[in-house]
């Protein structure tokens, strides 16, 4: 079977369960939700994992890389790769009936909490996340002990509310979509 008969299949079961296709809004919101996990956050946090002290004060970024950082920020991009993954499930036809590579499920039906139930837990998180960065970027924007610049806490708290944002929008758009 071709890509287009798995994308026929997911069509198929589309009409037949009378699922509408997700709107042009939430397709933009998955889309930017996806980026947002990657583009958005990984290249930094690359940079850091290479050691490269960028907008960091460096001897305090080195000793903090060497107690561990570096594993710790190369952990972290590997797993921004799976809020990309749901952000784009929640918008493409995989996301409602398994690919035919998966192994036991190819042709099924995904259950909808598989997805929406992350995509609500995710938003939770990263919400919580991003209030817990705001209070420490407060607290310790003038600190000689913080090893980061404060500015690093401003893109990160603008790119996670724009993360936050897109992935609620797509992930409401699924679970509206998926009742049945």
């Amino acid at each position: 079977m071709s890509m287009h008969g798995e994308i026929r299949n997911a069509v198929g079961l589309i009409r037949e369960r009378s699922i509408a296709p997700p709107s042009r809004r939430a397709v933009v919101a998955g889309w930017v939700a996806a980026l947002s996990a990657t583009a958005g956050f990984m290249p930094l946090h690359a940079i850091w994992g290479a050691g490269i002290p960028l907008f960091a004060e460096a001897d305090r970024f080195e000793v903090w890389y060497a107690d561990g950082g570096g594993g710790y920020l190369w952990t972290l991009n590997a797993l921004a790769v799976l809020p990309a993954v749901l952000a784009l499930a929640l918008i493409r036809p995989w996301g409602l009936v398994f690919p035919r590579w998966a192994p036991w499920s190819a042709g099924r039906r995904v259950p909808r909490l598989l997805l929406v139930v992350p995509g609500y837990l995710l938003v939770l998180a990263l919400g919580g996340y991003t209030i817990l960065a705001m209070v420490l970027m407060v607290v310790q924007w003038d600190s000689p002990e913080a090893i980061f610049s404060p500015w690093t806490g401003i893109y990160g708290v603008a790119q996670f509310l724009v993360w936050i944002t897109a992935l609620a929008v797509a992930a409401r758009s699924y679970d509206l979509r998926t009742r049945g």
